[in-house]
């Protein structure tokens, strides 16, 4: 069984409640309307050295400020965070770039992306109080999956 570290930047119960749902000025759901987006990016590859992963996936945490938390092994990772996007495919082709864009900069690991979910804030929030959300923060450091 793989054990997988965690590199927190904020914590991942805190679901932003200073941005307004809709945002004026942009196009959405209604005029001029944006929202907020859960965004997990699973991505994955041949193994790399574990310091180098995390390194990396710092580097992205600075390069990309809305991310909440990355888990990571040798071979995989799971990034969340939150993007804002008029609508869930706009969000979704943000996610599916992200990876891509950084993995210079941030010199992560030449992985591909292997799972994406884009969920709306209220479900999200949805989520947490029905318990199924996702697991509480733990202090920034390196801890198991």
């Amino acid at each position: 069984m793989r054990r997988l570290a965690s590199v927190e930047t904020a914590d991942r119960r805190h679901v932003p409640r200073s941005v307004p749902a809709h945002v004026p000025g942009r196009s959405g759901e209604g005029p001029g309307t944006s929202r907020l987006w859960h965004v997990t990016l699973s991505v994955a590859g041949t193994e790399a050295p574990l310091r180098e992963v995390r390194r990396g996936l710092e580097q992205l945490a600075l390069d990309h400020p809305f991310l909440l938390t990355s888990r990571y092994a040798d071979d995989h990772a799971e990034i969340r965070y939150w993007e804002e996007a008029r609508d869930l495919h706009d969000a979704a082709a943000v996610a599916l770039r992200l990876w891509g864009e950084h993995r210079a900069t941030a010199k992560l690991p030449p992985w591909e992306i292997v799972g994406l979910e884009v969920i709306g804030r209220d479900t999200y929030r949805q989520r947490v109080a029905q318990g199924h959300g996702p697991a509480p923060a733990t202090p920034v450091g390196v801890h198991p999956f």
